[in-house]
């Protein structure tokens, strides 16, 4: 029995399980597909993007040259960070230092909030897939014992149909899962590298900007 005939024939609880099996793959689907996409194109505008910064004659002219490559808006919220001026209030207030140090890591947090989402999603469903395939199993067991122990005798050959396809949730649960996991782990590793650039960029312009003012 294929998982649609058992989707059919089954109870409502059979049923619920698999739709929620179908949600969860294609809801990781959806984000692998997107995510790799995303930081492919990101690892590649944030080195253009880094170059033409390092390039360029004046914050001005590295502002206009980063925006020319960098179409997922993350080194330019940390340049633009850097000009904000808040002239008498507390954010003012302290060295420059401190000042620097505050919105290049609020900028850096929104930036990498942005690169990290989708993983809860997808460790979620990677975690969570297997347990409901299981429920969907033991449900299905349960159901069919349930209902050749009404019809009568019980024997070996009328109970190996039965459970067969009930462990086709199990099975279901493992392909939404292990995808998941994988992507997960790979998507997550990518993403790491594209964040200590982004931190090293910053990290960089900030004793770039301090060493300006001292001078």
């Amino acid at each position: 029995m294929s998982f649609p005939q058992l989707f059919l024939q089954g109870d409502t609880i059979t049923r619920l399980v698999a739709v929620l099996l179908l949600a969860m793959s294609v809801a990781s689907w959806v984000v692998i597909v997107w995510k790799s996409w995303l930081l492919r194109r990101t690892g590649r505008d944030l080195a253009r993007a880094t170059a033409a910064f390092w390039q360029a004659g004046s914050m001005e002219e590295a502002r206009l040259k980063v925006g020319a490559f960098d179409r997922e808006a993350l080194l330019l919220p940390l340049i633009e960070a850097t000009q904000v001026q808040s002239v008498g209030t507390l954010a003012a207030a302290g060295e420059s230092s401190q000042q620097l140090t505050r919105v290049l890591r609020d900028a850096l947090h929104g930036v990498l909030r942005r690169l990290q989402f989708g993983q809860v999603l997808l460790a979620t469903v990677g975690s969570t897939a297997p347990f409901v395939g299981l429920l969907g199993t033991v449900w299905g067991i349960y159901h069919a014992l349930t209902g050749m122990a009404s019809a009568g005798q019980i024997t070996i050959e009328r109970i190996a149909g039965p459970v067969g396809e009930a462990l086709i949730m199990t099975a279901a649960g493992l392909a939404v899962a292990i995808p998941a996991v994988l992507a997960y782990n790979v998507l997550g590793r990518l993403t790491g590298q594209i964040e200590a650039d982004l931190e090293g960029f910053a990290l960089d312009l900030r004793e770039l900007l301090l060493g300006q003012s001292a001078a």
